[in-house]
């Protein structure tokens, strides 16, 4: 292999290199503010003491999010998606702004949501039957 080609290599592996870094800093910042809503019309409005969660329904699927009443301040956060007859889908953890969002496909069935900041929780029952 001449030295021509050994360069041409060097040049494509750095080029790919460079482009793949690019992605891996532009991907996760773009993906956390794609996920940051949920889509769809508000059905319900779940308030608590120290929070509160919205719930949205689009076509089939139902999304919530646990939102904190101390915004920028680390707290334990929850949120909790279940359809009738699944298991639930949560996302829980420390959070400044909001838990979830958290979306199931429940077609026509009912669903169960639970949100909690802190201490604090609120849990709906089945509904949206």
């Amino acid at each position: 292999m001449d030295s021509g080609a050994i360069r041409r290599r060097l040049a494509l592996g750095a080029a790919v290199l460079a482009a793949s870094g690019a992605l891996a800093l532009a991907v996760p910042g773009s993906a956390q503010a794609a996920d940051s809503s949920c889509t769809g019309r508000q059905v319900r409005t779940l308030p608590f003491r120290t929070g509160v969660v919205h719930v949205y329904k689009h076509d089939g699927y139902v999304c919530a999010m646990t939102v904190t009443d101390k915004p920028g301040v680390t707290r334990w956060m929850m949120v909790s998606v279940q359809a009738r007859g699944n298991r639930a889908v949560v996302d829980k953890g420390y959070f400044k702004y909001h838990a979830g969002p958290v979306t199931v496909h429940a077609g026509h069935r009912c669903v169960w949501i639970k949100g909690a900041v802190g201490s604090d929780s609120v849990n709906s029952d089945w509904i949206l039957c």
